[in-house]
């Protein structure tokens, strides 16, 4: 075999691996899902998110989109916001740890939270259209066993997607939330930029 034979061998592999990728790329954006969720109000305690209709908490969709919504409350009523994020933890409420580590991401941050819903962005200073909507999706990845579920979200202040980990309790067949990977630093609003 001469050295173009070796050559175009080479190409044709790769074209043929490039296909394959592409092909299950499309495979796997078509079996992913997403819902879409559309929030008139705020819940500013434990009542009010339990008259929301996602608060059966019978997918884990619902329950990381409840999650970002009640985290918009935390900067006006902290306490109120960990009583929402406990109904939401079910059967392990959050630990002093998780409860600094709120204050540590989102004191003075509000936007971080503010990123998740739509309209949103640095140049707005993340301040979301209204009626406030939230979409939440699922890889390949995020079902790693029975029960569990890892599902995604877009910052409109970050390049790669945020997390919240949920599991089901099969008693109530309802899905708490377990870990919320979701308040990572992202780009700072316009406002609070000196450099804009």
């Amino acid at each position: 075999m001469g050295l173009f034979d070796s050559i175009k061998n080479t190409i044709g592999q790769q074209v043929s691996n490039a296909a394959g990728n592409a092909v299950n790329q499309a495979v796997n954006a078509a079996q992913r899902k997403s819902e879409t969720f559309t929030f008139t109000t705020i819940p500013r305690n434990v009542a009010e998110l339990q008259a929301l209709p996602e608060s059966d908490l019978s997918t884990p969709f619902k329950t990381c989109a409840l999650t970002m919504l009640v985290l918009l409350n935390y900067e006006e009523n902290t306490q109120a916001t960990i009583d929402m994020l406990n109904f939401l933890k079910g059967p392990a409420p959050l630990s002093p740890f998780e409860m600094q580590f709120l204050k540590d991401r989102l004191a003075g941050k509000g936007y971080v939270v503010r990123s998740f819903f739509k309209g949103s962005s640095p140049a707005n200073n993340y301040i979301p259209s209204e009626p406030l909507v939230i979409t939440v999706y699922d890889n390949p990845y995020s079902y790693p066993e029975a029960g569990w579920a890892t599902l995604h979200m877009d910052s409109t202040g970050a390049d790669s997607p945020r997390q919240i980990k949920c599991r089901l309790k099969p008693s109530t067949n309802q899905w708490f939330m377990v870990e919320n990977l979701a308040l990572s630093d992202i780009r700072i609003p316009v406002a609070a930029d000196p450099w804009a």
